[in-house]
């Protein structure tokens, strides 16, 4: 206990000598700090009419424009080549730190999360013990055994599944076999059981496929950023199916770094998309600020904009998404949903 209250006392002094100094501290940097000084989590912002947000329609569900991603939630951080990150992530995301992140989320309008199967146990707990309305883009495992696929739907519907669409990296490699036959067993099933089924991916070739096999999805979840950071994958290094290809160690080649390699070819092929289309990774994994990813993945013809929050971020993210969407005007491809 002593050391944790030295170290408060140090990073306090630290933070407070730099406002002295006139440094300037960032939103999350004076959050940091109060969380430091006072040992806990600052209060929420004052949060904005939920009635604002803007929504779209899929099939019978109601989705906020703006959803929050569910992978800062259960520690699966694209985070380059620090290794701590996603052990960092899930010390911060208790149970109770997760509890108050979807109330906040639902306080400012977002009433959507995009969810792994493992974590829908605490989004399924958050609705019951809370009172709250969270429902849940959910990712399931495509399998050529029918019976498999179709117990694992009833699953996550009986958990609180709303909307269901099959697991980016899955898919993909499914689609690198020649298996889309696979895929669209797996969307029959999903539309059986009465929710929206959906098609997720990281490679392009898979909603190409997809659409051209017409496997039966209806809406895709696939990601899209601007390649403009300094980090992202040269032109001349990129290659399809790279995130799942041995990697070389070469500098220059692909390691954690980009999650869509072609954006203006992905951006031209959804415009013949007449189905409804879920944007993730629209921060590249936080090298893009919100206001570079939000107006290009809105422009560009994303309907859903997924994005990774902890819950000091979440205020911040809604006022920049709706500012933007205010002011987009019209765009090239129509809204879907």
């Amino acid at each position: 206990m002593a050391e944790r209250s030295d170290r408060r006392r140090f990073l306090g002094t630290a933070a407070a000598g730099a406002l002295a100094s006139g440094a300037a501290m960032g939103l999350e940097e004076r959050i940091l700090l109060a969380a430091v000084q006072d040992g806990k989590a600052a209060p929420p912002a004052t949060p904005a009419d939920p009635a604002s947000m803007p929504c779209g329609q899929v099939g019978n569900v109601r989705v906020s424009r703006l959803m929050i991603g569910g992978n800062l939630i259960g520690g699966w951080a694209h985070s380059r080549d620090l290794m701590y990150v996603s052990r960092l992530f899930k010390a911060y995301n208790t149970d109770e730190k997760v509890f108050e992140t979807l109330a906040l989320a639902e306080q400012h309008g977002i009433n959507t999360i995009q969810n792994d199967p493992a974590c829908m146990e605490l989004v399924y707990r958050y609705n019951k013990e809370r009172g709250g309305k969270m429902q849940s883009l959910v990712c399931i495992h495509p399998d050529p055994d029918k019976d498999k696929v179709r117990n694992e739907i009833a699953d996550l519907i009986n958990r609180g599944a709303t909307l269901l669409y099959t697991h980016g990296e899955m898919t993909d490699r499914l689609t690198m076999a020649g298996r889309v036959d696979v895929l669209a067993q797996c969307m029959e099933l999903i539309r059986e059981a009465g929710v929206p089924a959906g098609i997720g991916s990281h490679s392009l070739e898979t909603p190409k496929a997809c659409e051209k096999e017409n496997v039966g999805a209806q809406f895709y979840v696939k990601t899209f950023h601007t390649d403009q950071y300094w980090s992202a994958t040269p032109e001349d290094k990129r290659q399809e199916w790279c995130w799942y290809l041995p990697r070389s160690g070469e500098a220059g080649t692909y390691f954690d770094n980009m999650w869509c390699i072609n954006p203006t070819e992905t951006a031209e092929f959804f415009k013949s998309v007449n189905k409804p289309w879920f944007a993730f990774k629209v921060l590249a994994a936080g090298a893009l600020h919100p206001r570079v990813a939000f107006p290009y993945v809105l422009r560009n013809g994303a309907d859903f904009v997924i994005v990774g929050m902890f819950d000091f971020q979440i205020a911040e993210n809604v006022a920049m998404f709706k500012e933007t969407f205010d002011k987009l005007g019209n765009r090239e491809r129509p809204w879907l949903a």
